[in-house]
């Protein structure tokens, strides 16, 4: 099966027969990203563990960032399933959401991702995993969250630029 790979890196679907954007030839979707990510965390912990804080208290510190994380996500999750809108950030959003978490971020899923990535740092007790944790962040600002804010533009026009006004990217 052959399919034409779009150039443009925010298409708003893809095209039938399940072919993918052109980023995704070289760079996997958020959930991937985030395993990948976790994957390497513990990679880094275990074969390079630079200095870290091994105190037992300081480790379950890591649980509170990791809980807010997956509740986040959780949340967004479900707002945007209630609003009949799409959570995969290739397909079409029908609903501009701005009330619950996305009142307080504008990216809560992607944000989520991030604060789990950090509680899973610091319960690691090594200094080495938080480089994936920025690197991750860059990425999925950089491929994920301006392509698909530029796509709200377009989309929602005036309302989402007034939303952007009030609500920050991550907090």
């Amino acid at each position: 099966m052959s399919c034409t790979i779009p150039t443009d890196p925010i298409q708003s679907s893809p095209p039938k027969g399940g072919c993918a954007s052109s980023r995704s030839k070289w760079i996997p979707g958020p959930p991937m990203l985030l395993l990948l990510a976790i994957c390497s965390m513990v990679v880094l912990h275990l074969l390079l563990p630079v200095a870290g804080v091994q105190t037992p208290a300081w480790r379950l510190l890591g649980l509170l960032p990791l809980i807010a994380g997956i509740v986040l996500n959780l949340a967004a999750d479900r707002a945007l399933r209630e609003a009949g809108t799409t959570v995969k950030p290739l397909l079409d959003t029908t609903a501009l959401l701005t009330k619950g978490v996305f009142a307080v971020t504008r990216n809560p899923m992607y944000f989520g991702f991030i604060l789990l990535l950090s509680g899973i740092w610091l319960s690691l007790g090594s200094l080495s995993p938080g480089l994936v944790v920025a690197v991750f962040a860059v990425l999925i600002d950089r491929y994920y969250v301006r392509p698909e804010e530029e796509k709200l533009t377009r989309t929602f026009g005036e309302a989402f630029r007034a939303y952007r006004g009030r609500v920050g990217r991550w907090f």
